[in-house]
C-alpha cells in the first residue's frame, strides 16, 4: 500500500511539472503551433522527472555508469510511447472537442493518470526488472 501511495505522489508530482511546463511554454510562445510545441515541452519535463523520481524512490535504481543509466532512460522512453499516445489523445481529444486550455489540461491529466498506470507495469517488468524478475 505505501508503494501505492508512492508512486501516486510522485504522479502527481510528475504531472504538476508536466502541465506547469506547458504553461510555461504558452505564456512564453504565443506562436504557430503553440498547443502542440507546449505539449511537447511539457511532456519532456515530465518525461525527465518521472524518471528521475521512479528510478529512486519506486525502484531504488542504481546505474552502474552513465551509459548504464542513459540505456535505462532510453529504454524507458520507449516503453512511454504507448502511454504517451494516450496521454496526448487525451489532451488533444479535449482541445478538438472543448477548445478550451482548461479543458485540454484535464484531458493532459485524465490521459496521464491512466498512462501512469499503465507505464509502471512496463517499468516494472522491461526497465527496471532485477535479474531474477527477468521475463522468461
Amino acid at each position: 500500500m505505501k508503494l501505492t501511495f508512492t508512486y501516486a505522489l510522485l504522479a502527481i508530482i510528475a504531472t504538476l511539472g508536466n502541465i506547469g511546463a506547458q504553461e510555461l511554454s504558452v505564456r512564453l510562445y504565443s506562436g504557430p503551433a503553440q498547443v502542440t510545441i507546449s505539449v511537447l515541452v511539457g511532456t519532456a519535463a515530465g518525461l525527465v522527472l518521472k524518471y528521475m523520481l521512479d528510478k529512486r524512490y519506486i525502484f531504488r535504481f542504481k546505474a552502474h555508469s552513465a551509459a548504464h543509466d542513459g540505456k535505462t532512460f532510453v529504454l524507458y522512453t520507449v516503453m512511454g510511447l504507448a502511454t504517451t499516445v494516450i496521454f496526448w489523445g487525451f489532451e488533444f481529444g479535449f482541445e478538438l472537442l472543448f477548445e478550451s486550455k482548461s479543458m485540454r489540461y484535464l484531458g493532459g491529466v485524465i490521459g496521464l493518470a491512466i498512462g501512469y498506470v499503465t507505464k509502471y507495469q512496463l517499468d516494472k517488468r522491461y526497465v527496471f526488472r532485477q535479474p531474477q524478475d527477468a521475463p522468461s
